[in-house]
C-alpha cells in the first residue's frame, strides 16, 4: 500500500519508535515568540542546559507588541517584560531574532514563509496553535506547549503520537467575491469545531491547486478551528515559485536539488486515509460567523439558524452563543451594525489580503462610526503596501495603517475591542472575550471586511463591487 505525504515526511523524521508509546520525531525548524518561550528558557537555565541547535530556531515578537509607535519603549510592563526576556534569551543562546523594527519582524507564521525559512517536507513546530499555517508548503507543522518548546530547544526532537489522517478534496472554482477565508469557514461550518479532532488533514483537489500560496496558508491556518492537529497541501510549481529567491531559501545547485526532492512530496495513488471528505465550491458564498466558535458560520446573505439542530450544536451552547452575541434566531446577518473592522493576523495579514481589501474600498469612504484597524502581518507586507500604492488608496478612503503585530486577534496587547461592541474580524477565533472582555467577534474574509467598513453594517462585497 502507498504512503500519504504525511507518512513520507513523518517516516523521514522518525528517530525512534517507543513500544506502545509515542515516537521520537526530529524537528527541522522551531519558531518561538515572546509568549510561550520565557518559561522554556527558564527551564533550561534551571537544568544548566544550552540550546542544542540554535541555528534551527528563529524568534520574533508579535503577540504583546503595540502596533503604533514601535520606535518607542513598550509602555505596558506586562507586555514589555516578555519581549525583553526574548531579546535576552535569544542573545544568550545565539538564536536568530527579528526584533521590533527589523525588516524581517512580524507575525511568526507570516515571516517564516516570506523569509524562506519555511521550506517543503519539513517538521516545523512553534508554541502557537496556528503553526499549521506552514503546512501549506507540504510540511508537518503543528503547535506545541511550553514544556515541549523546552524539549525542542534542548534536544531538537519531540515526543509525538502519530495522528490519524483525513483527506479533504475540494472541487470547482470559487465564485466571484468568494475567497479562501470563505472556503475554510464553510468547511468548518460543515465539519463542526471538533470534526477534525485527532486528525492531520491533507487538502487536495482542483480548487486547492488553483489557490495562491497565501490563500493556501489561510486554509491550513484555520484547520485548527475544526479541531485538527494540523493540515498540509502537497507542494507544486506555485509553491516553488513562491519560495525561489527568498532570503533563507536554498540557492543555486542546492535549490535545484531541493526542488527535485520536493516534487516527489505527493501522496501515492493507493495511499490510505482514516477519513475522506469532499466539498463542492458551487454552493459556497461569502461567509460570516454569528456565534462564539468558527463553526457557527453562515453565508453573508443568509439568516441565523432558528434552532440548534440547524446550527449543529446542543441547545444550551446555541442559546448561550446567541445571548453573548446579542443576536436573534432567524434574523438576517447582513445589515447587522458593526463597530470595528480588523484586517490582519496570521490568517489574513498578508499582501494579497490588503490588495483585496483596497480593491473594494478604492474610491469610497470608510463609514464614519466604524473604527478600523488595518495591521500588516510583517514589515515586508508593510513595505509592499506602500510600494504598490495600497497605502495611499487606503488613506484616501479614510483608513489608517498600523504597524506589524498580532494586534486585535487576541487580547494580549493595546488593541482590544470594547465590551459588547461588534468587530468584523479577519482573524481565526471568535470565542467569548477573544478580542477583549465582552467583545463580540464576527469572523469574515478581507472582502466582506472591506465592504462592511464602507457601509458600517455587515455587507455582501458583491453588492459593493456591482
Amino acid at each position: 500500500m502507498g504512503k500519504t505525504i504525511f507518512d513520507k515526511i513523518w517516516d523521514n523524521h522518525l528517530v525512534k519508535e517507543i513500544t506502545e508509546g509515542p515516537s521520537v520525531l526530529y524537528i527541522d525548524c522551531h519558531f518561538i515568540h515572546e509568549v510561550t518561550s520565557p518559561q522554556a528558557f527558564e527551564g533550561l537555565d534551571k537544568r544548566g542546559i544550552k540550546v542544542l541547535r540554535p541555528s534551527k530556531t528563529f524568534a520574533t515578537c508579535d503577540h504583546n507588541v503595540p502596533t503604533q509607535n514601535q520606535h518607542l519603549p513598550i509602555k505596558d510592563p506586562l507586555s514589555a517584560q516578555p519581549v525583553d526576556r526574548l531579546r535576552h534569551n535569544t542573545a544568550k543562546h545565539g538564536i536568530t531574532y527579528f526584533p521590533l523594527g527589523d525588516e524581517a519582524n512580524g507575525v511568526v507564521h507570516i515571516i517564516g514563509p516570506e523569509q524562506g525559512i519555511t521550506g517543503c517536507g519539513m517538521t516545523i513546530v512553534c508554541g502557537d496553535s496556528h503553526t499549521s499555517t506552514h503546512g501549506a508548503f507540504g510540511n508537518i507543522a503543528f503547535g506545541i506547549g511550553t514544556s515541549e518548546v523546552e524539549m525542542v530547544l534542548a534536544t531538537q526532537t519531540l515526543l509525538q503520537n502519530r495522528p490519524k489522517q483525513m483527506l479533504i478534496e475540494v472541487k470547482g472554482a470559487l465564485k466571484r467575491g468568494v475567497c479562501a477565508k470563505d472556503l475554510i469557514l464553510y468547511i468548518i461550518s460543515q465539519m463542526g469545531s471538533s470534526g477534525g479532532t485527532g486528525y492531520f488533514i491533507e487538502f487536495c483537489g482542483e480548487t486547492i491547486e488553483c489557490l495562491t500560496m497565501e490563500e493556501r496558508m489561510t486554509i491550513c491556518n484555520m484547520s485548527i478551528e475544526m479541531g485538527a492537529r494540523g493540515a498540509l497541501i502537497a507542494p507544486d510549481h506555485i509553491t516553488f515559485n513562491y519560495l525561489e529567491g527568498r532570503k533563507y531559501s536554498p540557492k543555486g545547485e542546492e535549490w535545484l536539488r531541493a526542488k527535485r526532492s520536493w516534487i516527489a512530496l505527493k501522496s501515492d495513488w493507493d495511499a490510505s486515509y482514516h477519513v475522506v471528505k469532499s466539498f463542492d465550491t458551487s454552493v459556497i458564498e461569502p461567509m460570516v460567523t454569528y456565534g462564539t466558535n468558527p463553526a457557527l458560520a453562515i453565508p453573508v446573505n443568509g439568516c441565523i439558524p432558528s434552532n440548534n439542530i440547524e446550527a449543529g450544536i446542543d441547545e444550551r451552547t446555541f442559546e448561550q452563543s446567541l445571548r453573548y452575541m446579542g443576536l436573534k434566531r432567524g434574523e438576517p446577518i447582513e445589515g447587522q451594525k458593526i463597530d470595528y473592522v480588523f484586517l490582519g493576523s496570521c490568517t489574513n495579514g498578508r499582501i494579497e489580503d490588503f490588495r483585496g481589501f483596497a480593491n473594494i474600498v478604492k474610491g469610497k469612504r470608510k463609514a464614519q462610526d466604524v473604527i478600523a484597524w488595518l495591521v500588516p502581518g510583517s514589515k515586508m507586507v508593510e513595505k509592499q503596501i506602500e510600494d504598490e500604492g495600497i497605502g495611499e488608496t487606503l488613506r484616501n478612503a479614510g483608513f489608517e495603517l498600523r504597524q506589524p503585530g498580532c494586534s486585535a486577534c487576541l487580547g494580549m496587547n493595546e488593541d482590544k475591542v470594547a465590551a459588547e461592541k461588534y468587530c468584523l474580524s479577519t482573524t481565526n477565533r471568535n470565542f467569548e472575550g477573544r478580542q477583549g472582555a465582552g467583545a463580540r467577534t464576527i469572523l469574515a474574509g478581507p472582502l466582506v471586511a472591506a465592504a462592511s467598513a464602507i457601509t458600517g453594517v455587515i455587507t455582501d462585497p458583491r453588492k459593493i463591487v456591482d
